[in-house]
């Protein structure tokens, strides 16, 4: 089922993005995918990596798992630049009524009709929720 502006994840995300340092947009993607799911998602997530990257001007991206790093949560992934290891996205991996919700933002220059276009394409991706 897609967020909406009365979804908790929603308005939260809608305040997490507010004006800061970086202006950021972002989606909420709905999949397929239950808890015992954990490769798919991390497959999936491969193929959104790449998607951002290439609708976000910053080329290739690696994904960085935040494993050495204290103020990573569990479930919290980056892609970065490899060309200068600079900001692409970054996402939380969350379950909701049973099933993944990818959580995902990244600079507000990308282009978010096509990453919409591209992710919603996906078979395993159920519902994307664009949030400003």
């Amino acid at each position: 089922m897609p967020a909406t502006a009365d979804d908790p994840l929603y308005d939260e995300m809608v305040r997490f993005l507010e004006p800061g340092e970086i202006d950021l947009i972002g989606i909420i993607i709905d999949t397929q995918f239950d808890r015992s799911e954990d490769l798919e998602v991390h497959e999936l997530t491969v193929e959104l990596n790449d998607i951002i990257a290439a609708h976000s001007g910053e080329g290739e991206a690696y994904i960085y798992a935040g494993n050495d790093s204290s103020s990573f949560a569990s479930n919290q992934y980056q892609g970065r630049a490899l060309t200068d290891d600079a900001f692409v996205w970054e996402c939380q991996h969350l379950v909701r009524d049973g099933s993944f919700t990818l959580v995902f933002y990244y600079e507000a220059d990308a282009t978010q009709a096509a990453i919409i276009d591209a992710v919603t394409a996906l078979p395993a991706v159920t519902s994307v929720t664009p949030v400003p």
